[in-house]
């Protein structure tokens, strides 16, 4: 395949040429910032790699901290769940507005982050004072 521009054996004689044609100062210029360049690629490399290797440190603690969680939350909502079955068992007549009560949070300042539940809660106090009759 033919082609207009030097070949690869043309373009080493060329880049020899430019090389032996350049002055002194350019050449040092050349071999000083080639030796700077690799100088901050090997300090790059050894960056990344201790970056790399915090960043799976981190990783690990953030999953232990996630299992640790999980088995807390696992324990309580267990402990939880059997205290409800158990309460649950005990059904007496006349008790039923105690048992909501237990299950229905009636403080309105307690929970900033849950949804509006006043409206709920309001008519779960009207019930509660002037029961439906059947």
């Amino acid at each position: 395949k033919e082609s207009n521009g030097p070949t690869d054996c043309y373009a080493a004689i060329s880049q020899v040429d430019r090389l032996q044609s350049e002055p002194e100062s350019i050449r040092k210029w050349r071999e000083e910032q080639k030796e700077r360049l690799e100088q901050l690629d090997a300090n790059s490399r050894k960056q990344e790699a201790e970056w790399k290797e915090k960043a799976i440190k981190d990783l690990e603690e953030w999953y232990a901290r996630q299992d640790e969680k999980l088995e807390k939350t696992k324990a309580s909502n267990r402990a939880a769940e059997e205290a409800f079955v158990n309460d649950a068992e005990e059904i007496f007549p006349g008790t039923e507005w105690e048992r909501v009560a237990q299950l229905c949070d009636f403080n309105p300042k307690s929970s900033k982050q849950a949804k509006d539940v006043s409206r709920m809660r309001s008519v779960l106090i009207s019930l509660k004072q002037a029961p439906l009759v059947r």
